[in-house]
């Protein structure tokens, strides 16, 4: 049986996994967005312009899934579907102005929640919090969890 101190450290990342979704999801919901439609503008973000099937690849799920995505996204003007300049069967994903001003202050209140949660750690506190995270998401991760429908396990 699991000691009783572990139990309640579970008890306080699930409370925290609540907490986060929910800021999460309030926040999002603010700018007309859902957490699928975020990860996708996120990976837009790292990769730049990109067409639906490198998207779906990147957050491993189906072309159809994508499609949908990016048509919500189209529709409420975060992004822009454009010819691409080398494959005439293909169109590029890319940010309009409003979706990259959107994804630009998401970044600077990333930075400023970040700053809230570890700023006043010391040091060698957010350093064993840092490794601890890291050794449960391997943990995870070698049971076979992960974060995307497509993402190989190690």
């Amino acid at each position: 049986m699991a000691e009783q101190r572990y139990l309640a450290a579970l008890d306080r990342v699930l409370e925290l996994v609540v907490l986060l979704n929910k800021d999460m999801t309030e926040s999002l919901a603010k700018e007309g967005l859902t957490p699928s439609r975020t990860t996708l503008l996120w990976l837009l973000r790292s990769s730049g312009p990109s067409t639906q099937r490198a998207l779906a690849d990147g957050l491993g799920v189906s072309a159809r899934t994508v499609t949908g995505l990016v048509d919500g996204l189209e529709a409420t003007g975060f992004v822009t579907r454009q010819p691409h300049p080398t494959d005439r069967r293909a169109l590029l994903v890319s940010f309009t102005e409003h979706g990259a001003a959107v994804v630009a202050d998401m970044e600077r209140q990333q930075a400023g929640f970040a700053d809230l949660l570890f700023g006043g750690m010391s040091e060698d506190r957010f350093e064993c919090l840092s490794a601890g995270l890291d050794e449960i998401v391997d943990r995870l991760r070698a049971v076979g969890l992960t974060t995307t429908p497509g993402e190989e396990t190690s």
